[in-house]
């Protein structure tokens, strides 16, 4: 039986996506497009029940995922993501709570909410997109700006040394650690998979490109030029100690699964500590 043409002009996964907000904001040759796609085969790999996930984003590029895929979806203020996806999380533990968001509004206005959900191993799978730059508001310098590039705000060039995602996660206490970039997408969504099946605080880096502006303040503003500067710089490494893998502004890129060590979630400490505090009163 011939194909009609709807059916042969179908996306695969149209059918995760919020068709009604499309066309999307983003530029061409970004990187988020593979992000999504990388993050919806995860999911599907992991068997997650899409009726029983909630996805929270923040501010910024990254940040309008929620917008465009099909599940209850909660777009935040900035910089507010992690702790109203704690939020969700708790009161609710049934649910499969994932966050989405930039490098900006997870490590910047963000940070502190990071490294205390990392540290209380809260059982959330956040997703952090880092292109280098805040890509939405301006172009200026972000925490993750490579010493020696350029933005809006650093016209001499960067001089702050910037975080190292994934050594920044993993020493706050992420029982899951990963670091891939848009072009290794079948690996990524490996990732998120895992990532989804962990119970306890999972974090993974997504190094991506932005053409746009970071590519244009650093004259290297054509998008396949930047792919293949992914797969040039990239050297996959899972044994990789993540503190020690920083990512400069022209050097390698060391991707990779770095740390996967699942212990009781907050959730879990947190009734246990009940228990036993019942248990000496009853005593």
């Amino acid at each position: 039986m011939k194909k009609s043409s709807i059916e042969i002009n179908k996306h695969p996964i149209d059918k995760y996506l919020r068709r009604d907000r499309m066309p999307h904001i983003w530029c061409p040759g970004c990187g988020l497009g593979m992000d999504i796609t990388a993050f919806i085969e995860g999911t599907k790999q992991a068997n997650i029940d899409m009726n029983n996930m909630q996805i929270v984003s923040g501010i910024g590029c990254t940040g309008r995922i929620s917008g465009y895929i099909k599940l209850d979806a909660y777009h935040t203020t900035h910089g507010r993501a992690i702790p109203f996806a704690s939020g969700l999380k708790l009161a609710n533990r049934n649910l499969t709570v994932v966050v989405f968001s930039g490098d900006g509004d997870l490590f910047a206005i963000g940070g502190n909410h990071l490294i205390h959900a990392a540290r209380r191993n809260v059982d959330l799978t956040v997703i952090c997109v880092n292109n280098f730059i805040y890509g939405m508001t301006g172009g200026q310098t972000a925490p993750t700006t490579p010493v020696g590039a350029f933005s809006s705000t650093a016209p001499y060039g960067n001089f702050e040394k910037p975080f190292n995602l994934v050594g920044v996660a993993a020493s706050a206490g992420a029982s899951y650690v990963a670091r891939w970039t848009s072009l290794h997408t079948k690996r990524l969504a490996n990732s998120i998979a895992k990532a989804l099946s962990n119970k306890g605080f999972s974090f993974i880096e997504i190094v991506s490109p932005c053409p746009t502006v970071f590519g244009r303040k650093n004259n290297r503003s054509d998008a396949l030029g930047l792919i293949n500067e992914l797969r040039d710089r990239s050297r996959i490494d899972n044994s990789a100690n993540p503190t020690e893998i920083p990512i400069t502004n022209y050097g390698e890129i060391v991707i990779g699964d770095f740390l996967n060590e699942p212990r009781p979630c907050f959730s879990e400490s947190f009734e246990e500590g009940i228990k036993k505090t019942k248990e000496r009163i009853e005593k």
